[in-house]
């Protein structure tokens, strides 16, 4: 009769990759941490020892990496065909979208631009009456109730006119934005503004600069050198 005894759960677990890989190199891993207690190498036999212990490390680092590429490579083309199955209905709505926008743009710049001329006149309206308003006030007798009358009233129109400059302000046009454009005009004086101005910026540049292309920069301005380093 066969055994129905439930197995338990967990019983067939496919064993962890990343173990799998690591186990071959358990004593050389273990051998590495206790190398490294801080007491630095005063020989040449330590040194034989700690270089076969690297070597063995280098070789856990690549089957470590053999490994990741196994398990994640399904995951990796799985990711990737969902992105491409993705990518053509998105170009395409991006597509839609400059051209929408194209379409529209020369009526809106020529809009916004006649908006902008009709709010600059209102501010200027605004601010002539504003002016003829305190002219009458400072003239009108204070006896003459026909020119109290006549300064309170343009007083009243420029009140009026403020309100209608406020309002040309806010009237925009949605969906352009501002976009800021810049051309060199003078390279030498822009390197030397931000060399008055941000000096770290160019560091970091000449630093980037020397390290690529060091060889073919004199030693008197970046001096070059090699030495041995233990890898």
């Amino acid at each position: 009769m066969n055994d129905m005894t439930p197995a338990a759960i967990g019983h067939n677990n496919a064993p962890d990759p990343i173990d799998e890989a690591l186990a071959p190199y358990d004593d050389a891993i273990t051998e590495a941490q206790n190398w490294l207690d801080g007491e630095p190498i005063t020989d040449e036999a330590q040194m034989k020892a700690v270089d076969a212990i690297l070597k063995d490390i280098r070789s856990a680092g690549t089957e470590l990496g053999k490994a990741k590429k196994s398990a994640t490579a399904p995951l990796h083309d799985t990711w990737k065909a969902e992105i491409a199955r993705w990518k053509p209905t998105e170009d395409d709505l991006d597509r839609l979208k400059k051209g929408l926008a194209a379409l529209v743009d020369p009526f809106k710049r020529k809009l916004a631009a006649e908006k902008e001329a009709a709010k600059q006149a209102a501010y200027a309206e605004a601010r002539r009456k504003e002016r003829e308003a305190e002219e009458a006030a400072a003239k009108a007798n204070a006896a003459n109730i026909d020119e109290q009358r006549a300064a309170d009233q343009l007083r009243q129109d420029a009140l009026e006119a403020k309100k209608a400059a406020a309002a040309a302000n806010k009237d925009t046009v949605k969906g352009l934005r501002t976009v800021t454009h810049f051309k060199v005009e003078d390279m030498r004086g822009l390197i030397s503004w931000i060399a008055t101005n941000d000096k770290d910026a160019i560091a970091e540049f000449a630093n980037e600069y020397a390290r690529k292309n060091n060889a073919e920069i004199p030693d008197a301005i970046v001096r070059t050198w090699t030495e041995k380093a233990a890898y």
